[in-house]
């Protein structure tokens, strides 16, 4: 689905009732706002605070993934395939922009990835729930507006910068942000900002 429609998903998402937003013959994502915080998280705003769920039905296994699985899984793909870089890079700036991840990937299906983690198209929409996730349920403050751009920064330099992945992997566990110029022109907090910026306006 568009961005705007999972939007409204989630804004309306009453407490305590889980949402199954995709799902293949082998997965499922849902989404659920839980109407108790657990201690951790006590400062965020309840009502912002979503989770997503991954389901793998061929192990009966159902699991909270972070960022980094898709931030590996992306890794594995442009390392297996360079030459889909360009296609990657597009395909998650549209999803940034708000077409429907499903549409969006339609631009890799010429690739054969063995050793992404997941299916390419719970890839694409874990990618597009993640974006919401934070747009809408950023418990902190953010230096970026939208404050999604924290994630689709790094997804452009997962994809895009040539470091090994230790490089990578480091600067996101000290929580540095990424490079800028996978940032500025979308966002409105910069000098640089472009409200007409178009996808790869940083290749």
């Amino acid at each position: 689905m568009k961005y705007k429609d999972l939007e409204k998903i989630i804004i309306e998402l009453p407490f305590d009732t889980p949402v199954v937003i995709y799902r293949n013959t082998t997965q499922i994502l849902s989404i659920n706002r839980p109407s108790i915080l657990s201690k951790r998280f006590s400062t965020y705003n309840v009502s912002k605070n979503i989770q997503v769920f991954l389901e793998i039905l061929t192990t009966g296994k159902k699991f909270k993934p972070n960022h980094f699985r898709l931030f590996l899984d992306l890794y594995n793909r442009v390392h297996e395939c360079p030459q889909a870089k360009k296609d990657l890079l597009k395909t998650f700036d549209d999803i940034f922009y708000g077409e429907d991840p499903l549409i969006a990937m339609n631009q890799l299906q010429k690739y054969k990835f063995t050793l992404a983690l997941n299916p390419l198209d719970i890839t694409v929409v874990l990618a597009q729930l993640f974006i919401a996730e934070q747009a809408i349920g950023f418990g902190k403050k953010s230096k970026y507006d939208p404050r999604s751009l924290y994630i689709q920064g790094w997804i452009r330099q997962f994809i895009n910068d040539d470091f090994e992945i230790d490089q990578v992997v480091s600067g996101i566990t000290n929580s540095r942000p990424p490079l800028v110029k996978y940032t500025k022109q979308d966002d409105k907090n910069h000098k640089e900002y472009n409200p007409n910026a178009q996808p790869l306006w940083y290749i």
